[in-house]
């Protein structure tokens, strides 16, 4: 089996036509038939089948199909770490939350990279239901954010830090000063940041809660461009209390009093069991658990641009 096999392979599985894998990886689909069909010849097992409905896989191609994504990950982490140990650097890529990317992972980063001349971390925003499968294809190396319910066998969950999140809104906005009900909370505009795009994590449990409309919600690229459109009086914003302290202290926001209004979160870090974690891994999930790796998550001193490397990802909402 060559990588090429495999990868042409895993395509068509992912894709479900060999006409799609063909233009994914821009190539003829002929190719991608000649590849196919060599997998098949080698191990002796047809792997899927065209019927009315798409590709029906045997039991082998579906343990093909798992031990291909595994294989190519694989081959793709090695090829990282041997560039990087011939230029004498470790690289260590996180996969978190939005809201952990946004609010504490820049100090957690800062801190946790200055300790080690030769350690390069990638941050990368994903959702939080996707983390078991990062961890597993080696996409990412460790992952952070909420709790995300029972996880497989072969990863470990580490709860490491509980947070707490309150709604704001500006000095001169109506609630500000007023008693607040849920009905009235209903009724306002909120102002979001990607946190609430997804399914999972104490932001969408607020929506839940207090049952807004989505009508009435409104998502920004950042929790601070939505807490930004807040300070000018345009909304309401869920928000963790320790990134808006100093805008309480400073009048710029109020925090809005009323029933069940605080909300509690946990984050946590997901690896894959020991066996198949780094060094660097353990070392993070360790680290994260210090007292001055909290402080640095709360006070977010921010970090050297020679140490970190973020995978930027874009997303609109129409």
């Amino acid at each position: 089996m060559t990588p090429t096999q495999l990868r042409a392979f895993a395509a068509v599985v992912r894709l479900g036509s060999v006409k799609h894998a063909a233009a994914e990886l821009e190539v003829s689909e002929a190719a991608v038939s000649l590849h196919v069909s060599q997998l098949r010849k080698e191990l002796g097992d047809q792997l899927f089948t065209r019927t009315a409905s798409g590709l029906a896989f045997t039991p082998g191609g579906l343990r093909l199909a798992s031990r291909a994504a595994e294989m190519l990950s694989l081959q793709e982490r090695t090829i990282i770490e041997v560039g990087e140990a011939a230029r004498g650097r470790r690289l260590l890529r996180i996969g978190a939350s939005s809201l952990f990317a946004e609010h504490a992972a820049p100090g957690l980063i800062g801190l946790f990279a200055g300790r080690a001349a030769d350690l390069d971390v990638e941050l990368s925003v994903h959702d939080p239901r996707t983390f078991g499968a990062l961890l597993s294809s080696r996409a990412v190396d460790v992952a952070i954010g909420p709790h995300i319910g029972n996880v497989d066998d072969s990863l470990v969950r580490r709860p490491f830090l509980n947070y707490q999140v309150i709604v704001v809104s500006s000095p001169d906005h109506p609630l500000a000063k007023a008693d607040v009900t849920a009905r009235r909370l209903r009724d306002q505009t909120w102002l979001l940041g990607p946190s609430a795009a997804v399914d999972i994590g104490v932001i969408p449990a607020v929506l839940r809660r207090i049952n807004v409309p989505e009508a009435h919600q409104q998502i920004f690229q950042s929790h601070a461009a939505a807490l930004e459109e807040v300070m000018r009086g345009n909304g309401v914003a869920p928000t963790v209390s320790f990134a808006v302290s100093r805008d309480l202290a400073n009048g710029r926001l109020v925090r809005l009093a009323g029933p069940s209004l605080r909300f509690d979160g946990s984050w946590a870090t997901l690896t894959l069991d020991e066996r198949g974690a780094s060094t660097t891994v353990d070392e993070l999930v360790r680290f994260v658990t210090t007292p001055r790796a909290t402080q640095a998550m709360l006070r977010g001193p921010g970090v050297n641009i020679s140490r970190f490397r973020p995978s930027i990802h874009v997303t609109l909402w129409s």
